[in-house]
């Protein structure tokens, strides 16, 4: 595995381990964030360790036209209690991500850093990370974030604070736009009920 310095460049990702960790080291300068995600990299650390860059294989994915979305998800979103809004509130939606609680999925902390959530506001204000909002009651109860790679969207994080919340985002980020695919990253139960599912890193960077 790769250290990182100044220079502006990542190895080959065939090159990562097991855990599909590439490389250690860099910054989260725009440039560098840019060139890992059209190369299928993504940094994925916590808080007092330096930034590691991963490409796992398998990858994580939905294919539009294989989202699920369930009977009574449909009963849901016909009841139209929630507000849907893009790119309206990003960096409300990443400072909750950063802070919601995920220790009922096994999880402590966030890998969402002071430094990360600097840069993706960066990436924001140049056209680059989006948001989905969904609002009850004049408040923000659920949305995510990632980046616009030409007709891919790189989910990075999401969150819910009333029941399905998280999912109505998601639906809406994929069926309110016009996207080749969703990369997912990693494998996790909630987007495979989605109908999220994995593929060879070959063949997602081939998406790329």
């Amino acid at each position: 595995m790769q250290i990182l310095t100044n220079k502006l460049e990542f190895p080959s990702v065939e090159t990562a381990n097991h855990y599909g960790m590439v490389a250690v080291g860099g910054d989260l300068s725009t440039e560098r964030l840019l060139l890992a995600y059209k190369s299928g990299i993504f940094p994925w650390y916590s808080e007092q360790e330096p930034i590691v860059w991963y490409s796992p294989d398998p990858r994580m994915v939905l294919f539009p036209e294989k989202l699920k979305v369930s009977k009574s998800m449909r009963q849901v979103l016909k009841k139209e209690v929630f507000k849907i809004t893009f790119n309206e509130a990003f960096e409300e939606v990443i400072a909750s991500c950063k802070t919601v609680d995920r220790t009922a999925q096994g999880e402590t902390g966030t890998w969402i850093t002071d430094k990360m959530k600097e840069a993706y506001v960066k990436l924001h204000k140049l056209g680059i990370a989006k948001s989905v909002e969904v609002w009850k009651n004049n408040k923000i109860v659920g949305g995510l974030y990632g980046l616009e790679i030409n007709d891919i969207f790189c989910g990075e994080s999401m969150f819910s604070d009333v029941s399905n919340a998280s999912k109505i985002a998601f639906i809406h980020l994929v069926k309110d736009h016009n996207y080749k695919l969703i990369d997912c990253q990693v494998y996790n139960n909630h987007l495979s009920s989605l109908g999220a599912e994995e593929i060879s890193r070959k063949k997602f960077l081939e998406y790329l």
